[in-house]
């Protein structure tokens, strides 16, 4: 499918906007980031705009793209899609309206599921009384440390049919985790350069504490000097766990 995604818990990305900057631990080794300096280089039209070099990089800067607003709707067959994969639709530079814009694309296209992932977590809870959540949108927060667990209490406030955490890349034990109102668990350790280890002592009280709490869990990867590179097997499986389809609209 065109804008299929290599990322094992969805389908597709949308990138209705690009570009982000650092603002936690997590974002030391951004994906998005070389991957934006890379696509610069080859001309792409979408990373031509240069964030702040002391935050962002080249090709990294937010920049809107009214332009991609209609990709979804030219997607026939139903699918699950991460939105801004290469941004953070609640990145402070994003007007209000615009997110309404991409909302409303959503809610236009019910026959798709839209994973919506932030670290802005106190503008999310802030404009949330101001935005129409339709039943196919699923929001989440990353959490990488215990100092992020704020971000979840913000999540909890977001009347979204899903709500679902990131614990990617998990940099150290979330023993104060409460999933109460969470429906879905993402773990995973770093990929890339300087990669930091994740210990599987943390990754194992994830699994269950979601056990325990009757929440999804999705261990995507060990991570490494490239993400595959320490495979997806945890005590000998895979945990592909997904929210229950009572939570998630009809296709």
């Amino acid at each position: 499918m065109a804008d299929k995604s290599a990322i094992e818990w969805t389908e597709a990305t949308w990138n209705p906007t690009t570009g982000c900057d650092r603002i936690s631990a997590g974002c030391d080794n951004c994906y998005a980031l070389s991957l934006a300096k890379r696509l610069k280089a080859m001309g792409s039209a979408k990373y031509q705009n240069d964030g702040d070099p002391r935050t962002s990089g080249p090709g990294f800067g937010v920049t809107i793209h009214a332009d991609a607003l209609n990709i979804p709707h030219r997607w026939r067959e139903p699918r699950t899609v991460f939105v801004n994969s290469m941004s953070d639709l609640f990145h402070a530079r994003v007007p209000l309206d615009y997110v309404r814009q991409v909302f409303e694309v959503m809610a236009a296209t019910p026959r798709h599921t839209y994973q919506v992932l932030t670290k802005r977590a106190s503008r999310l809870a802030r404009v949330a009384d101001q935005l129409d959540w339709p039943s196919n949108v699923w929001m989440g927060v990353s959490v990488e440390t215990e100092q992020e667990l704020a971000r979840i209490d913000h999540l909890r406030a977001v009347p979204a049919a899903v709500r679902f955490i990131s614990a990617e890349p998990l940099l150290g034990p979330l023993d104060d985790v409460e999933l109460a109102g969470i429906h879905w668990l993402i773990a995973g350790g770093e990929s890339g350069q300087g990669a930091r280890p994740v210990d599987p002592a943390w990754v194992r009280a994830l699994r269950d504490r979601c056990a325990n709490a009757g929440t999804a869990f999705f261990f995507k990867q060990w991570g490494g000097r490239t993400p595959k590179a320490g495979g997806r097997l945890l005590d000998g499986r895979t945990w592909d766990e997904m929210p229950s389809r009572e939570l998630t609209p009809a296709r």
